[in-house]
């Protein structure tokens, strides 16, 4: 089976590992970016960003003040004694 890159000129390999090569140099600091860029979002901007405009610090669209967790274990303790 023959290369796809069999029919590349010289030059066009030496491009294409230059490429390469500049990706694999820029990976490391585009992946500090993007964490920095994490670490500095501001969650109700980031929902607006998601869902739209809208104030997301009044019902219905407020978090709740639980997970749903302790509820949901309260049902699995009534569930069991049942």
């Amino acid at each position: 089976m023959d290369s796809p890159l069999a029919s590349w000129t010289p030059e066009q390999l030496a491009l294409g590992r230059r490429w390469a090569r500049a990706w694999l140099e820029a990976g490391p600091e585009l992946d500090r970016i993007r964490r920095a860029e994490l670490r500095s979002m501001d969650s109700g901007r980031a929902l607006a960003l998601l869902c739209g405009e809208a104030d997301y610090t009044v019902p219905p669209r407020a978090p709740k003040p639980t997970s749903g967790l302790v509820e949901q274990q309260m049902w699995f303790q009534r569930a069991r004694h049942a």
